[in-house]
């Protein structure tokens, strides 16, 4: 992600934002604090995300500071997360620009928070991940465990109940939707107790997909299946428990994809604050 390209979607959010201060002023003071008051993409992000997880314990100033610091110091950060707004316009057809996802979608919100929780997890500052994964939990409705590895390029769409365990690993260009689990089946207490989900695939509504298992590059999971076995890649599967009910055409995935497929259980972001 080069910074000129974060710069162009920086400078249509603002001119966007500025149209609309003027259609709707009620909300004039929402997006000058939100959006125009900063100077790109990051410290506006920063503010919104302080501003939601902040409590009289840990002040929106100081949450700001902390996020500004991670996002100053690990550009591989700043490059997920436009990979992740890029996503959301790509695969949700009632978006048409990128400001929408900054300010108003929860899911877009819960996995950046996330991914300053990971940081810090990866950081070995356990202490503070693990409170910004109750306050996501609290906020959001969405449960993520700051030791689970995310790719690019996800979107969790509405993203109310979702709930992604400790040892889950899931690459680029995954789409989740609300009440989907990726958990534990409870007969397992190790590590290696969650999913792995691969490349492109799409996770319907309530799905529940448990236990160490793989499903593969470009599946799809019908809303409310059960999954508790390997799900092999370009198939749909649907039920209790899942079952497969058709291929899909795996031509659409290039060789170059299929051979370059993010396997980012070793996935660190980087320098420390």
């Amino acid at each position: 992600m080069c910074f000129s390209e974060t710069s162009k979607i920086w400078n249509k959010i603002v001119c966007k934002v500025s149209c609309l201060l003027h259609e709707e002023p009620i909300l004039s003071d929402f997006y000058t604090n939100s959006i125009l008051k900063h100077k790109n993409l990051f410290h506006s992000l920063s503010y919104i995300l302080a501003n939601k997880l902040s409590t009289s314990m840990i002040s929106e100033k100081k949450m700001q500071s902390i996020f500004n610091d991670i996002y100053l110091n690990n550009p591989s950060i700043l490059n997920i997360v436009v990979e992740d707004m890029k996503a959301v316009l790509k695969k949700d057809p009632v978006v048409t620009d990128y400001f929408t996802p900054l300010l108003y979608f929860k899911g877009f919100h819960a996995l950046e928070s996330y991914r300053l929780s990971h940081y810090l997890w990866s950081m070995k500052k356990t202490s503070f991940s693990i409170y910004l994964q109750s306050r996501i939990s609290a906020v959001f409705s969405v449960d993520i465990h700051p030791a689970a590895c995310i790719g690019s390029g996800v979107m969790l769409d509405h993203a109310t109940g979702i709930v992604i365990g400790e040892g889950v690993i899931i690459e680029d260009d995954v789409s989740i939707f609300h009440s989907v689990t990726l958990g534990g089946t409870g007969k397992n207490s190790s590590k290696n107790r969650h999913p792995t989900i691969r490349r492109g695939v799409i996770i319907g509504a309530g799905a529940k997909i448990l236990g160490n298992i793989e499903v593969g590059l470009g599946a799809k999971i019908g809303a409310g299946s059960i999954v508790l076995k390997n799900v092999p890649a370009y198939v749909t599967v649907v039920g209790v428990p899942a079952k497969i009910i058709n291929e899909l055409d795996s031509k659409k995935y290039s060789s170059k994809e299929k051979s370059n497929v993010s396997y980012i259980n070793s996935f660190q972001y980087g320098d420390g604050i």
